[in-house]
């Protein structure tokens, strides 16, 4: 996990002497009195807490079920007694922190376009402070927008749909249909068009809420594929009118409805109050393997995996901030804002475009959002965090000898001090305090879920921006919540033990070889048991043979994924079933495991493995980073434009080499035999990745089928 050290040794004696010294004089006192202070409060240090036993067996048998040391009698499904639906949590927040600043948008204040070098015209954007609606301004805007929705003939148990960025009226229209029980259809902002109709028609709405710039691109081209569709309502003020759309459908701004919310006829009206059991949102996941899948998640359901989720977080409170990027109809998104919610934290919305200050849309010389707001709450998927890494470890190898020495230094002796649970203060002020500004300089707590985190990523996370990684696993079909590290845990690879909301159980997978007789851990594909459980798939009982329920009335999910339980309680993810193939020679290759493995290699950007079962090797694509390839080819006196680069035969055997060189000397075997390279980034909007930026295999293998037939001999 260290970084390679090549440094004279004065200077390193020089280092350790100082921090040695910084230590005892400085902080020595106040380290002794916390250990006290944690001592009488039982709760022992870092480490101590750490090594504790996180979940257990409660029947003793290795394939489980397995539940959190603090949740082995009884799973926790609520918050607090009686706050059993969503509109209830949000009135109650609502009443204890009416002041409070809830919902933050940053104003624009200039927009240009910006030519580029090589012709292209990127939009940049100067933005304002934060404006911020209270909690009870939020909850007047929800309750009348709810009104106003009702007024336009939306009603109870009908589904309404969302299709729209993540912004703060996302969160307003959410919780106005939480209010009235309009079951809610999440839909990507990316979706194409084929995926949103599918969507708005399995679902049969007649009322969506959507963007102006949604609405203009998007799904005004496919509004006569959805007959049933007669209101749209656009979350922009201007403009207020909005001529040559197709008979039959109304336009309305949100700010139009809220004001019909407010007439006294329609607020005498009275709404019809949710029961836990009742659908909240029909969720439809990005379509990674296929047509997307309308998930049906209950009040109840939401409720018992934020729940779990908030148990993580320590000191979770009014005193937080969390920033709001990724997209709300994703599960962890929209989970982790209600956790934010229910416990008082201001959210301040952001996109990837804006986050940073070297984001693509932000001018030079003016700040990103993190700059501004500051947050001590974030949420990422391992991809966006790889991509710092990448950025952060590039930037550290143009350093000077001298600053790259001290960098390396630093690094090496946090990540000792780390594993004995000891801070690094002077490291963390004179060393990495540059790279924690990168979010803000306040961040608390990292939570990374999506897809696996690679132990390098982690530790230079924990490392870098001084703060854990709560890694966690869930699905969609168990509202996200499944594990998350306890935020002291700093080893890597393991996504924690079960939320108190939910349980684990093994189940023997014969032909991959994992049973939960394996030694030294036990292992089987992973089902997660608990009230977070979803009712199962919209429209589509052949897919709901992966949910059932046992003799005890608890509903399961069969999700597909591999893990070994550890001794602490804690669950890795080995592998999964979809992406194990088996080669012509009988051997298995675990696609996603060969990805995980290079993905930290800094010549690659993205990267999808594939196998076919009638042949003998692995082959790949791959986005390679700029940077590194332009200077790889320099070095080997390879010459041309950067689609000619990827596009040379010899360009590909060189960039092979040097990731097989990469990978771990034992695994060799099961690296690519042949690569095609792509001058093209993956983006949500190419519809190659989802906007979790998992790949989208089969979009993948249709792009590069000429190149799968190239690599395989075909042509």
């Amino acid at each position: 996990m260290k970084l390679k050290e090549d440094l004279n040794p004065v200077l390193l004696l020089l280092f350790q002497v100082t921090v040695w010294l910084y230590s005892v004089l400085a902080f020595l006192p106040s380290y002794l009195f916390s250990s006290v202070s944690e001592s009488d409060a039982g709760l022992g240090s870092e480490q101590d807490r750490a090594q504790r036993l996180k979940a257990q067996s409660v029947t003793g048998r290795p394939a489980g079920p397995y539940r959190a040391m603090g949740a082995t009698k009884r799973l926790v499904s609520s918050l607090h007694p009686g706050l059993d639906t969503l509109d209830k949590v949000f009135e109650d927040a609502s009443r204890r922190f009416p002041d409070r600043d809830c919902l933050g948008t940053r104003e624009v204040v200039m927009e240009e376009d910006e030519r580029q070098s090589n012709g292209k015209v990127f939009k940049k954007v100067i933005l304002g402070q934060y404006r911020w609606r209270s909690y009870a301004e939020t909850h007047k805007a929800a309750a009348r927008f709810g009104s106003g929705l009702a007024a336009l003939g939306q009603r109870a148990h009908n589904n309404i749909a969302i299709f729209c960025e993540t912004r703060a009226e996302w969160v307003i229209a959410a919780h106005a249909c939480f209010m009235q029980n309009f079951p809610l259809v999440t839909l990507y902002s990316t979706l194409g068009g084929p995926a949103i109709t599918h969507g708005l028609n399995e679902t049969e709405v007649s009322h969506i809420i959507t963007s102006r710039e949604l609405l203009e691109t998007r799904l005004k081209f496919i509004l006569l594929e959805v007959p049933r569709l007669q209101h749209i309502i656009v979350v922009d003020d201007t403009p207020t009118k909005w001529p040559g759309y197709p008979r039959g459908i109304s336009v309305h701004n949100m700010a139009t409805v809220q004001e019909l919310g407010t007439k006294p006829e329609n607020v005498s009206r009275g709404r019809k109050q949710p029961m836990p059991s009742d659908i909240a949102v029909i969720m439809y996941t990005s379509g990674s393997t296929g047509v997307p899948k309308g998930v049906m998640i209950s009040h109840s359901n939401i409720i018992a995996g934020i729940t779990g989720m908030a148990e993580r977080i320590p000191n979770l409170g009014e005193n937080d901030t969390y920033i709001g990027y990724l997209p709300l109809a994703h599960v962890l998104e929209l989970s982790a804002e209600l956790v934010c919610v229910a416990h008082g934290c201001r959210i301040g919305y952001s996109s990837p475009q804006t986050l940073a200050d070297q984001s693509t849309k932000i001018k030079k010389g003016s700040k990103g959002d993190t700059s501004v707001l500051q947050p001590t709450l974030m949420a990422a998927v391992p991809e966006i965090m790889d991509r710092i890494y990448k950025n952060v470890m590039t930037k550290v190898e143009e350093m000077s000898s001298a600053q790259r020495t001290l960098f390396t230094l630093a690094y090496n002796y946090k990540l000792e001090q780390l594993s004995q649970g000891r801070s690094t203060p002077l490291c963390d002020n004179l060393v990495f305090k540059k790279v924690r500004s990168l979010l803000g300089g306040k961040t608390r707590v990292l939570l990374s879920g999506g897809a696996p985190l690679s132990a390098a990523t982690q530790r230079f996370m924990n490392v870098c921006f001084c703060c854990p990684v709560g890694q966690g696993y869930g699905l969609t079909e168990t509202c996200g919540a499944g594990t998350i590290s306890e935020m002291w845990d700093y080893s890597t690879g393991r996504v924690g033990g079960p939320l108190i909301c939910s349980e684990i159980k093994l189940k023997d997978w014969v032909e991959g070889g994992y049973h939960s007789t394996d030694t030294p851990n036990p292992q089987g594909e992973i089902l997660i048991g608990g009230p977070n459980v979803t009712m199962g798939y919209y429209k589509n009982e052949a897919k709901n043979q992966d949910f059932f329920v046992d003799d005890n009335g608890q509903r399961w999910f069969c999700t597909g994924d591999i893990g070994e339980v550890h001794p602490d309680g804690c669950l890795k993810i080995i592998d999964r079933k979809k992406d194990l193939v088996k080669l012509q020679a009988g051997e298995y290759v675990s696609l996603g495991k060969v990805e995980a493995m290079l993905k930290n290699c800094p010549l690659i950007d993205n990267i999808c493995a594939y196998a076919n079962s009638e042949e003998m090797y692995v082959i790949g694509f791959v986005v390679p980073n700029q940077k590194h390839l332009l200077s790889l080819a320099e070095q080997y006196c390879i010459r041309g434009s950067w689609e000619e680069l990827c596009n040379n035969a010899a360009m590909e055997g060189v960039v092979l080499q040097v990731i097989t060189e990469a990978a771990l000397s034992g695994e060799r075997s099961k690296i690519h035999a042949k690569i095609r390279l792509s001058p093209d980034p993956w983006t949500p909007e190419t519809g190659l990745v989802t906007d979790a930026f998992k790949l989208k295999r089969q979009q993948l293998k249709s792009k590069y089928q000429d190149d799968i037939e190239r690599m395989y001999g075909g042509k």
